[in-house]
């Protein structure tokens, strides 16, 4: 897996231990949602890859042959190649089982709230973007542009996730740390035009 600050060993971590509450939660199969949370990002491109939304194939083709090697059988290991091609938002690819819904929802939540921010702003900096535009930062009389400023990001896709979550205590975890993201925008907006 290639290393970013924003696909880390911490990102796999949160996604698990979030997967794992879901499914908990939902009483869906932990032997397909816990090696999908763990080798989701297994193949990570970097967001500006031509190739990024094709990541989440290779991902599976990855986590398939490893699942393979420690004996896993033909059903569970395409449920959870399954996941984990539906995991990904550049992918779109609807998950089509309760686990690749789970696996989706706990991969998506990590882009909300606190770390969601913060990750934004990583991988923001990381690819050498501004902040905002100067004259309009919040995009209100432009075209978004996310791959020029990483606020638009939030507009273009983080604001939008709340609305694609299929569990149930996915979305209201997804609605409570939207409604922090706004608060962090608001709150930057008054700084930046005081």
């Amino acid at each position: 897996m290639a290393q970013d600050g924003a696909h880390d060993l911490a990102h796999l971590q949160r996604v698990v231990a979030m997967a794992k509450r879901l499914a908990n939660i939902e009483r869906a199969n932990p032997f397909v949602i816990v090696p999908a949370a763990w080798l989701h990002d297994i193949v990570n491109l970097p967001k500006n890859h031509a190739e990024r939304h094709l990541a989440s194939h290779y991902s599976a083709t990855e986590a398939d042959a490893f699942l393979s090697e420690l004996g896993y059988d033909d059903r569970d290991r395409e449920a959870v190649k399954h996941a984990i091609v539906a995991h990904s938002f550049s992918a779109n690819v609807s998950p089509k089982t309760l686990e690749a819904q789970v696996v989706q929802d706990a991969d998506r939540l990590d882009a909300l709230g606190a770390i969601g921010v913060s990750r934004c702003l990583m991988v923001g900096g990381q690819l050498e973007r501004f902040l905002y535009e100067v004259d309009d930062p919040f995009g209100n009389e432009r075209p978004l542009q996310d791959d020029v400023y990483t606020l638009d990001h939030f507009y273009q896709k983080l604001l939008c996730l709340e609305g694609t979550f299929h569990t149930r205590a996915g979305q209201q975890e997804a609605t409570r740390r939207t409604q922090f993201m706004r608060a962090f925008l608001n709150q930057l907006a008054s700084e930046i035009d005081p």
